[in-house]
C-alpha cells in the first residue's frame, strides 16, 4: 500500500529541515535536499515501527 504525504522543507542556518505534514513526529534535517529526503524516509520508517510495536 502506498500513501501520499505533504513534504514541507525549509533552510535554517545552512541546513535543510523538513517534516511530513500529515504524520506528527516525522522531522529531520540534512546538509542537502537529497540527504533530507533520505533522512525523512528513515524518520517515517522509525515512527511506523514504533507505532506498530506499541499497538
Amino acid at each position: 500500500m502506498q500513501f501520499r504525504f505533504t513534504f514541507q522543507f525549509w533552510q535554517d542556518d545552512g541546513w535543510y529541515v523538513g517534516k511530513l505534514k500529515e504524520v506528527p513526529g516525522v522531522f529531520s534535517q540534512g546538509e542537502t535536499l537529497e540527504e533530507l529526503e533520505v533522512n525523512i524516509a528513515d524518520a517515517y520508517r522509525l515512527v511506523m515501527e514504533d507505532t506498530a510495536a506499541t499497538s
